[in-house]
């Protein structure tokens, strides 16, 4: 399981390093060639979407079925063992909204610096 996190993780920051990419000034000549790198890489980058929700709804239910340790009869070490659980919940839940918000931002910066190297 935390190989499909891994994963993600390595996504998001690729999805970061291209935004970066895409927003720095540069020549339009260096402009041009960086947004035809990034149609390259956009193609491969859509799986991100669906392997996010994937992972969303893994989180939902996971969630759902999760055994509730609130009451008196838990001892420290389960409940300490659910509040992490919890915290990597909503750690991998920010993380796959970061990487469709990413992808999302991306694209949209991607189509219109290609609009403007093609004028």
């Amino acid at each position: 399981m935390a190989l499909q996190w891994v994963i993600l993780t390595y996504m998001v920051a690729a999805e970061a390093a291209v935004a970066i990419l895409l927003t720095l000034p540069s020549p339009k000549a260096l402009k041009s060639r960086i947004v035809s790198l990034i149609s390259l890489i956009l193609q491969p980058l859509l799986f991100i979407i669906p392997f996010a929700a994937f992972q969303l709804l893994d989180i939902y239910w996971k969630n759902e079925h999760r055994l509730m340790c609130t009451g008196e009869i838990c001892t420290a070490a389960e409940r300490d063992r659910y509040e992490k659980s919890m915290y990597k919940a909503q750690r991998n839940a920010v993380l796959c909204i970061a990487a469709c918000l990413l992808y999302w931002y991306v694209t949209s910066t991607f189509d219109d610096l290609n609009f403007i190297c093609k004028y």
